[in-house]
């Protein structure tokens, strides 16, 4: 959410958290805050890179192919890769916090840059 969207949405709220007329209390808030996923939908080379083993890549490109955000042919395939060549084809393992991490070295280059 923008700050401007926050402040016609919330707008006592706003006032308190973002120009910190709270009393008693002085709150501050980074408002140059981005989100580097925002907007990000992983897709299904996201998902293999996330399976600890080759068969747990198959059931999610099975389950992808189910859902219909992969169509059959390009799930075959898949499993096909997985099979011949094994997870490493698809790139390094992520792990759980893989998004986090990311995330925070990307704000902490913001603020270098500053």
């Amino acid at each position: 959410m923008s700050t401007d969207e926050f402040r016609r949405k919330y707008p006592n709220l706003a006032k308190e958290i973002l120009d910190g007329q709270y009393e008693g209390i002085r709150l501050t808030v980074d408002q140059g805050f981005s989100d580097p996923w925002h907007g990000y939908l992983p897709n299904v080379y996201d998902y293999l890179r996330r399976c600890k083993d080759e068969n747990e890549a198959v059931e999610v490109i099975e389950y992808l192919v189910k859902r219909g955000e992969i169509p059959l042919e390009e799930g075959e395939e898949l499993k096909r890769v997985v099979r011949e060549h094994g997870l490493a084809y698809f790139g390094e393992r992520k792990s759980h916090d893989y998004y986090y991490k990311v995330a925070q070295r990307y704000w902490k280059s913001l603020r270098k840059n500053r």
